[in-house]
């Protein structure tokens, strides 16, 4: 199969072509401002079906919106129907088609100039109209917030919020994949227009809120709300800005007689993450919880983790190995402890359920070898 895409180096252009390079039997005829116009003919004559996807919203004269939208795409369904051939034609347009500034309607007659073709030719033509696309990839600096907020902030450049109370409307550039590839392997019927996808309102204010929290997030450690799925696409963007020498950071190492300790990760609804090394014959712990609870991970070296009741009773014992990948539960109302029985360090990583509160630790010394065994 043959697919045009015109706009193909644009942000929409460069995400759909990613996609399809996976497809098998998929043959990419990529279209963009150089390509010469013999060559778009070419692909014309040959495309199984076509994804439009340039477009004009930053012209330097005002004329170019109806040149660069509907001049194009009237040119495109001309040369198309000079050549007698009806391949599917898949179109973004914009939810500004429905307003009559020059952008929007330079978008209504690319519209019309489609919808003319199909109902014509009986080509299966689709058009899209999106609002503001966010996602990896997309200009910076140019007509996309999120992509200026998330560009600057990751690298600690000024932003300007003009209006902080503005919702914006926003969609996720792999939801609109999804719909754009949804057509290869149901060809549409006639003329459809489509605009049901996952949609996210947010305040600039918030917004920017949130991306600085992300940036922050290094210091803080705290991940962001990942079942939020607004929230999740956004921090994937995010993280998709960072330049590539700052992918890495440091964690803050606390360093005593027992080795190095460093928190990793901490959310509200599902607690924190840290990592320990601990020196052969150390023991960690000695102390129980109410209503905390933990996982150890025994990732380097030879451990033992002992529990007891705290009402008494015997000491029981979980021999522990980093070649083993097993997990142990610290469940509450058991006093507990962990000691490196091995001759090199004891690596291990410790999932709690609450974030560590000093004012309210959940957190109680009792010797696990102490008076009550």
């Amino acid at each position: 199969m043959k697919l045009l895409i015109t706009g193909a180096n644009g942000f929409i252009g460069r995400n759909l072509t990613a996609h399809l390079a996976r497809r098998e039997g998929v043959e990419i005829l990529p279209c963009d401002i150089s390509t010469p116009p013999a060559e778009l003919q070419t692909f014309l004559s040959t495309c199984d079906g076509v994804f439009h996807l340039a477009g004009v919203n930053r012209p330097q004269q005002i004329d170019e919106f109806e040149r660069g939208n509907a001049g194009f795409t009237e040119e495109l369904c001309r040369s198309l129907e000079i050549m007698g051939r009806t391949p599917f034609f898949i179109m973004t347009s914009s939810i500004q088609a429905e307003m009559d500034n020059p952008y929007g309607i330079s978008k209504r007659h690319a519209e019309l100039a489609l919808e003319g073709f199909a109902q014509r030719t009986g080509a299966p033509a689709v058009i899209f109209r999106l609002t503001n696309v966010f996602g990896k990839w997309c200009r910076p600096n140019y007509n996309s917030a999120v992509a200026t907020f998330c560009h600057n902030i990751a690298r600690d450049l000024p932003i300007t919020v003009s209006d902080a109370a503005r919702e914006v409307r926003l969609v996720y550039i792999d939801d609109v994949i999804a719909a754009l590839l949804s057509f290869l392997d149901r060809t549409p019927v006639g003329l459809v227009r489509r605009q049901s996808l996952p949609e996210y309102t947010i305040t600039l204010g918030h917004l920017v809120e949130t991306v600085q929290a992300f940036r922050a997030s290094r210091q803080t450690l705290r991940l962001p709300d990942m079942a939020d799925e607004f929230v999740r696409k956004l921090y994937a963007t995010y993280l998709s800005y960072l330049e590539t020498d700052g992918f890495a950071y440091s964690l803050e190492q606390r360093t005593d007689a027992r080795g190095v300790l460093a928190e990793f990760v901490k959310q509200p609804h599902v607690g924190q993450m840290f990592v320990s090394r601990t020196h052969p014959g150390i023991t960690r712990g000695n102390h129980y919880h109410h209503t905390k609870v933990e996982k150890f991970l025994v990732l380097e070296g030879e451990a033992v983790i002992r529990f007891k009741h705290i009402a008494g009773g015997k000491v029981f014992e979980y021999r522990m190995s980093g070649r083993d990948f097993k997990v142990v539960d610290i469940p509450p109302g058991y006093t507990h402890a962990i000691e490196n029985v091995g001759p090199t360090e004891m690596i291990v990583l410790f999932w709690a359920s609450e974030i560590f509160d000093p004012s309210a630790p959940d957190t109680y010394a009792l010797n696990v070898k102490g008076e009550l065994e």
